[in-house]
């Protein structure tokens, strides 16, 4: 694991990033930078009203994540492990989701100013799940402002996360079928995912249960 100082998980709403992000960090005794949705003053808004609140959304979520992203630079990135749970390259997926042409536009300006300056992850975890998986795990985790969220958005997130890591050449990816596995509850599991990672060769490799 010595190659790999910055770690970053990624997937959709529901999939369990945040949870093996901080299973890893506490594995690797790293540092742990995750993101904060419930200090977006607009998310619970966005949910129930997706047109009018999807800007002010989106541009609260760039700014928190690249002011983290720099803080942990500030601090040097290198003096010791760190795991996230959010790759900055992902945000503007959910811009082309959920912003019209002119508000694209303009976030596509502000986020080219403000990326170049992100620090690079050196391994992206990219977790799937199916849509149906997602919304049970939401449902269940009964988080107040995901309760507005719809399967037909998740559905849209979950293939607009598939098509961007299909087109993702900036990291190293290991793209987990999260179906059948639980990284918290089952350390075996955890463990073939650490086997998987140290032996990882390419630039994407995939892991599911049993291959």
């Amino acid at each position: 694991m010595e190659k790999y100082r910055h770690i970053v998980i990624e997937g959709p709403i529901g999939v369990g990033k945040t949870s093996l992000a901080q299973r890893l960090a506490e594995h690797l005794n790293a540092g742990l930078l995750l993101e904060h949705p419930e200090e977006n003053p607009f998310l619970l808004r966005f949910y129930q009203e997706m047109e009018r609140y999807a800007l002010p959304t989106q541009l609260f979520f760039l700014f928190q994540r690249f002011n983290q992203l720099r803080e942990l630079a500030q601090i040097d990135l290198f003096s010791k492990v760190t795991v996230a749970d959010f790759l900055l390259d992902k945000d503007p997926l959910f811009a082309r989701l959920t912003l019209n042409d002119d508000e694209l536009h303009l976030y596509q300006q502000i986020y080219a100013t403000l990326s170049p300056q992100a620090p690079r992850p050196d391994l992206v975890i990219y977790l799937q799940a199916e849509t149906e998986t997602l919304v049970e795990r939401v449902k269940r985790r009964g988080v107040e402002f995901e309760r507005p969220i719809s399967e037909s958005y998740l559905a849209m997130v979950a293939d607009g996360y598939n098509r961007f890591f299909y087109h993702y050449t900036g990291t190293p990816v290991l793209i987990v079928n999260s179906e059948r596995l639980n990284f918290v509850e089952r350390p075996a599991d955890f463990e073939l995912l650490m086997e998987r990672v140290v032996g990882m060769r390419g630039q994407r490799e995939f892991f599911n249960l049993g291959e």
